[in-house]
């Protein structure tokens, strides 16, 4: 059938990126062709479906009404034609491939515990682990970017993916030896709100999280003294003994703290939210997606 052609399923590709880059010449570049071949192909495309796609001149201006939805059976022909052709492999020659997996940067630190078996049982695959953030996540798998993600799973919507429980993520206050709190047991949210912190950016969920913690307390929202989307440079920070800042429990287990560094737990109101593997929403599941699935729930905290 026409749909399962070679050259018309590039020609979705190429409209695939055409959406998600929403410029010619960045998706021609994605893609690893010329602009003129991925105009020609977008053209081509419009020809065999009778119907214009793009809203364009020279420059990109969007989709068509037509082209959003095609835009959908496209995203779902090209996802279901690598299916098959991952399937075909496998069966052929066992499992190979890369494997494309972003994480949100707070459970970048389990990862490990998820390819390290994967990769034991099958030594073909390859693995691309990438800190995003959890819009993005989202975004990758509906664009057919990656594979599978490692977000939140109950504070923000998901949209159309399947989704597995890993673990339960609750929050620590770093701070110094000599700072307000070290000595404390534990803190609240309400102290921990009355002292400078360091944070993750805005677009991070885990940020929007403590945003709204510190809000609940009945106090002014702080301003962070310093902002980054990168936990380690967080940590870094900390290691001074001029910040604190405030981190996931399984993040700070890794980072293996030491004197002169306090990690303290936050109470009141005690607060967790669940962290889990986001895949496509797709029957059957790849090869690759289904044996990652299958290793994730290996994983799973025995409270969940």
């Amino acid at each position: 059938m026409f749909w399962l052609s070679r050259a018309l399923i590039d020609k979705l590709e190429f409209f695939i990126a055409v959406a998600r880059e929403q410029s010619f010449s960045r998706a021609a570049e994605a893609c690893g062709v010329t602009q003129p071949t991925l105009s020609a192909g977008i053209k081509q495309l419009e020809e065999t479906l009778g119907v214009l796609l793009v809203n364009r001149s020279s420059r990109f201006h969007g989709l068509t009404s037509e082209g959003e939805r095609v835009l959908e059976w496209a995203k779902r022909i090209v996802g279901d034609s690598r299916a098959m052709r991952q399937e075909v492999r496998a069966l052929k020659s066992g499992l190979t491939g890369l494997m494309r997996i972003a994480v949100i940067p707070t459970a970048l630190s389990m990862v490990a515990a998820l390819t390290t078996p994967f990769r034991a049982k099958h030594p073909g695959v390859r693995f691309s682990v990438t800190s995003a953030n959890s819009h993005e996540i989202l975004q990758g798998i509906s664009n057919l970017e990656i594979d599978a993600g490692i977000t939140y799973l109950d504070n923000e919507p998901l949209g159309t993916v399947r989704s597995l429980p890993l673990y339960i993520e609750q929050y620590r206050l770093l701070t110094s030896a000599g700072s307000p709190f070290a000595d404390n047991k534990s803190v609240t949210w309400a102290e921990v709100g009355r002292i400078p912190l360091c944070l993750l950016t805005p677009d991070m969920q885990n940020r929007r999280i403590v945003d709204q913690l510190l809000a609940s307390t009945g106090g002014a929202r702080p301003e962070p003294t310093l902002e980054s989307n990168s936990v380690i440079a967080l940590y870094a920070h900390v290691k001074t003994g001029q910040w604190a800042s405030i981190m996931a429990e399984k993040l700070v287990e890794t980072l293996s703290i030491a004197e002169p560094i306090r990690s303290i737990p936050i109470i009141e109101p005690q607060a967790v939210h669940q962290i889990g593997l986001v895949v496509p929403r797709r029957e059957p599941m790849t090869p690759l997606t289904a044996t990652l699935f299958a290793e994730a729930k290996k994983l799973i905290a025995p409270r969940l």
